[in-house]
């Protein structure tokens, strides 16, 4: 479907992709590996033609249709959530402007025998069918569903994406792309701003998703049910296997091995070989099998080991020092951002030593605690940290919030106090930078080296509490398992807020779920706990808990979804009344312009004089009539609408 063929891509005198050749064909589900900057975005940034090769060819036939979601990227902010993703069916909106005003013109004209005539009605039938090719009855549906599955409330719809941030803006871009349904899908990191919830959701859609996807994630999990290939870039070069992630672990393991033995083998074949000719090349009896030898020895194929690049960051936690038994207490801490209340009176106690994760969809709290914890925010209710507690934090943007004028060695001198500073540049090595890298300014670091150099500087001072948000965003899969290996030996208490099953699997030992303003506790790992729930997502926690209720709970909850899908259709009606609120308008302005034409060409006596064709005055009568009833068209959709209101 769409290739690369022998192609390189170089910046100076450097290589970062040699040669490569990649074929992605229809219904492929191929994951791109590979370390931070290994070149996996520089692959998608080619398919869409953002880049050009160095060498050899990119090949995109005509006709195929691209979706891609790049890790970052400017939203607008110029409309609503519902209206920034009806943009996503730009053609269709565009046949529906294009069939009104044919059939406008159909009902004024009376020419019925003439060419002209059939071809607009030719016109209006190839148009209609386009339209039906493209589901555009459907379209405000699918809509829905999508940014439903996404996170988003329907009472979120008529909301300016203005008062969204970064994160949810990006969720109506991946929502546009999505409903696009092109014919390659391309993501880069969507999972870095989605809940579990959400991320379910999206392995469930792209399994049904009828194209062909390419996905660069840093979420093991999220591979493993998604991609049914992996392909990973490392030094220049691509390894192709059609595997899912963890098969390929496995399957590159095994391939190494067996060429490490048989490089072995055929190494001492050589040593052999070479010693039977330097022994006996000079004996007149031997020299024919000395001769064979030689050619024997030209002939062979060397073996060569797949290079593998071994480089990696070292996180080593210093000792946390003693700490009170109870580090975090919160009780009936409640918080509020203006109307909108995220936490109502929760309780919480950590104990020290206990490693817990925040898990939830985005909007819940799990930040809001956090930094609650951190004293950061005013709240109602006590919220304390224990005896000689002393908090080291990664906030969720806390790569962002690198000034991004220093360069990376004076980041770290500007927090580093005491001895550690005698450190400074091993700490730095550790985290694979080293050299000249030192020297490069924060603004033009890429994610993960940021991510690398936020996580440095925790490790500048001793501390008992950890509250990490989303550490592992940006991280390249081998970072975010020394990460966490580092914290399984930490000797003190972490908090961390992450949507990162693999992560948090074997890492933490309670869940805490934050869901509709409170906290509640699960003991265990995050899939101990979706298996207790006898969940596949997380959106089904209150059907089965609603389910073990009594029957006057049952009513209650079968009032509510009444209700629920009753305000569902009443929003569905508005919005259809709304559009014929629209294209009433729309056609009365048509008609007004076409009369004042003819009103213009009736005044002027001279274009009467000439006039030879069809009579002014009944064309004038027509629109007249027309006119009156797309008034009364409007009006109609007016009441209605005051109607829902009321």
């Amino acid at each position: 479907m769409i290739s690369l063929d022998q192609v390189t891509v170089s910046f100076g005198g450097f290589d970062l992709l040699k040669e490569i050749t990649l074929i992605v064909s229809q219904r492929d589900r191929l994951g791109l590996v590979g370390k931070n900057g290994a070149g996996k975005t520089t692959i998608l940034r080619l398919f869409t033609g953002e880049m050009a090769p160095s060498g050899g060819t990119v090949s995109v036939p005509s006709g195929i249709r691209l979706g891609y979601l790049p890790q970052q990227l400017n939203c607008p902010d110029t409309t609503t959530v519902f209206h920034e993703a009806e943009r996503a069916y730009e053609e269709v909106l565009l046949l529906e402007k294009e069939i009104r005003n044919i059939n406008i013109e159909i009902a004024a004209r009376t020419d019925y025998e003439t060419d002209d005539y059939h071809r607009l009605c030719q016109a209006l039938a190839e148009k209609n069918d386009r339209y039906e090719i493209l589901d555009g009855r459907n379209r405000e549906a699918r809509i829905e569903q999508t940014l439903v599955g996404l996170g988003f409330e329907r009472t979120d719809f008529e909301r300016r994406t203005s008062e969204f941030s970064g994160g949810w803006r990006m969720r109506i871009e991946l929502a546009k792309i999505l409903l696009q349904s092109p014919d390659v899908l391309m993501l880069d990191e969507p999972t870095n701003h989605l809940d579990i919830e959400s991320i379910q959701w999206l392995e469930d859609y792209l399994k049904e998703f009828k194209g062909a996807v390419v996905l660069i994630s840093h979420d093991r999990t999220f591979l493993d049910r998604v991609t049914l290939r992996t392909v990973e870039i490392t030094l220049g070069r691509l390894a192709d296997y059609q595997v899912p992630y963890s098969e390929f672990l496995k399957l590159r393991a095994e391939r190494r091995q067996q060429q490490l033995a048989a490089y072995s083998n055929q190494q001492k074949m050589i040593a052999d070989t070479e010693k039977f000719i330097e022994r006996f090349r000079y004996k007149a009896t031997k020299s024919v099998q000395v001769q064979s030898r030689i050619k024997q020895l030209a002939k062979i194929e060397r073996i060569e080991i797949d290079e593998i690049d071994g480089s990696t960051i070292h996180i080593k936690f210093p000792p946390a020092p003693h700490s009170g038994t109870i580090v975090v207490e919160a009780e009936d801490v409640s918080k509020s951002y203006g109307s909108l209340q995220v936490l109502n009176k929760v309780q919480l106690t950590i104990h020290r030593g206990e490693k817990v994760a925040f898990v939830g969809r985005n909007g819940e709290g799990k930040t809001t605690m956090a930094r609650i914890i951190m004293g950061e925010l005013d709240h109602e209710g006590h919220c304390r940290t224990g005896h000689a507690v002393k908090i080291g934090y990664y906030a969720q943007n806390q790569a962002d919030l690198l000034d991004p004028e220093r360069t990376v060695f004076e980041t770290v001198d500007y927090v580093a106090v005491g001895e550690i500073r005698s450190k400074m540049r091993d700490i730095l090595g550790a985290f694979l930078f080293s050299g000249d890298d030192v020297d490069k300014k924060v603004s033009v670091l890429s994610g993960g080296e940021r991510a690398r150099l936020a996580l440095a500087c925790m490790l500048l001072e001793p501390r008992n509490l950890l509250v990490l948000d989303e550490p592992t965003n940006h991280l390249d899969l081998r970072s975010k398992q020394v990460l966490k290996e580092a914290l399984l030996k930490f000797t003190g208490t972490l908090i961390v807020v992450s949507h990162d099953r693999d992560f948090l699997d074997g890492l933490v030992g309670k869940i805490y779920e934050f869901r509709h303003k409170q906290i509640k506790e699960y003991p265990g790992d995050i899939f101990e706990f979706l298996k207790k729930k006898k969940i596949s997502t997380l959106r089904e926690i209150e059907k089965k808990e609603s389910s073990s209720r009594g029957n006057d709970t049952v009513k209650t909850i079968s009032d509510n979804k009444q209700r629920y899908e009753e305000k569902k259709e009443l929003e569905r009606q508005k919005r259809k009344i709304q559009l014929r609120i629209t294209r009433a308008e729309e056609k009365i302005e048509e008609l007004e312009k076409r009369i004042q034409v003819i009103e213009a060409f009736l005044a002027d006596p001279v274009s009467m004089a000439d006039n030879t064709g069809e009579d002014p005055f009944l064309e004038y009568e027509q629109l007249k009539a027309e006119l009156e009833v797309a008034m009364s068209e409007w009006e109609e959709a007016h009441e209605e609408l005051l109607n829902q209101d009321t």
